[in-house]
């Protein structure tokens, strides 16, 4: 494969955010707060523009911007006000198509753990250790939103 630079050709430049559709975005702001996150921004978005950008008619929605503390992360908020949420399944098992959760490398997971369970967190399996390098878990919070956590073994 060349990886020669053509200025013609599209590159991508970084991974600029990842969006979640939430009923409840205090309590998903909230829950992401906790974790460490940074709200960046809020806005409500509305118009032609964005009903063919997402292919829906009478789009309105708030959004929030989250950011990871070290900046170089942001998941993006989204709560429609219309037209109305398709209902999904928020207890999707982890082999259901489509992306379905984010995963944050971590320190001390068993406070992140606890400070979490206020904000509606549950563990989905169980906390396991893979070999001698990682412990893991996959969490479920407000509204089905499903993240995973990574603590380097040292």
């Amino acid at each position: 494969m060349d990886n020669t630079p053509n200025p013609a050709r599209g590159t991508i430049q970084r991974m600029d955010n990842v969006a979640i559709v939430v009923d409840d975005l205090a309590a998903a702001k909230a829950f992401f707060a906790e974790l460490g996150m940074e709200l960046e921004g809020e806005a409500t978005v509305e118009g032609s523009s964005v009903d063919r950008l997402v292919a829906l008619e009478g789009v309105r929605s708030d959004i929030a911007m989250m950011r990871m503390p070290d900046g170089h992360g942001r998941l993006e908020l989204t709560k429609y006000q219309s037209p109305s949420v398709r209902d999904g399944d928020p207890h999707a098992p982890a082999n259901t198509l489509g992306a379905h959760r984010v995963m944050f490398a971590v320190e001390n997971m068993d406070d992140i753990i606890e400070r979490l369970r206020p904000h509606g967190a549950e563990l989905v399996g169980e906390l396991v250790q893979y070999e001698n390098s990682y412990r893991l878990c996959y969490l479920r919070g407000p509204a089905g939103i499903m993240v995973a956590l990574a603590e380097e073994i040292r």
